[in-house]
């Protein structure tokens, strides 16, 4: 099912092209506005799109891929436009390449388990819970105490829609962490808004978070 909606997804993304692309009041009130300079973004922390947008190639799949990613063949989509319309098509050329990825995912994707067999670690699945005595032992060390990971500090990001979603945690060697930062894409894309407004007017407020694209529950955690 997923196979056959990818493979009919690009001609429908197509028809929508068409309609949009030749709507001169869709196009005016984004080209132009909200411009965010590759040097600015920077300073800002964007990532994503948003940063795509401005012009800067930066892509945590490739630069610094994670599962099957560096198996992928797949480009990474920017726009020296700078503006909100640049920062829609980074999304757009990205659908077409999403459903690249999603089909050679479905080539490469490896046959048997999908969660690792490591009572230690994992949560069991609850039929071994109810038939095997370490499994449960585990189980219970694991919903209590949690999984105790080795003294010292980690950061792993990721590339997700909105741009690097990443986590800092710092182990005492307990199960919980002795410190925990998430570094949100939706919050940091953000602290672009301030500046992009300057100047604009009132109704290009809603344009330029639009092409921010942010998850206000995420940004509000």
């Amino acid at each position: 099912m997923i196979k056959k909606w990818a493979e009919e997804f690009p001609e429908n993304l197509k028809k929508s092209e068409k309609l949009i692309h030749r709507n001169r009041i869709f196009i005016d009130r984004l080209a132009g506005i909200g411009i965010l300079e590759p040097e600015k973004a920077i300073q800002l922390g964007a990532s994503g799109p948003v940063l795509r947008g401005s012009g800067i190639s930066q892509d945590l799949r490739r630069d610094e891929p994670y599962l099957i990613y560096d198996q992928l063949d797949f480009n990474v989509i920017t726009h020296d436009g700078c503006d909100s319309w640049a920062r829609y098509m980074v999304r757009i050329k990205e659908m077409y390449e999403s459903q690249k990825m999603i089909l050679q995912i479905l080539d490469k994707m490896p046959k048997g388990e999908i969660i690792a067999n490591e009572p230690k670690s994992v949560l069991p699945k609850k039929k071994e819970v109810y038939t095997k005595m370490e499994e449960l032992i585990q189980d219970f060390m694991l919903i209590n105490f949690g999984a105790a990971p080795p003294v010292g500090e980690t950061y792993t990001p990721i590339e997700s829609p909105k741009g690097e979603l990443g986590f800092f945690i710092v182990s005492d060697g307990t199960g919980n962490p002795w410190k925990l930062k998430m570094r949100s894409p939706s919050t940091c894309n953000l602290q672009t808004l301030p500046y992009m407004v300057k100047g604009s007017m009132i109704s290009d407020t809603v344009i330029i978070i639009g092409s921010i694209d942010p998850i206000m529950g995420e940004a509000d955690k």
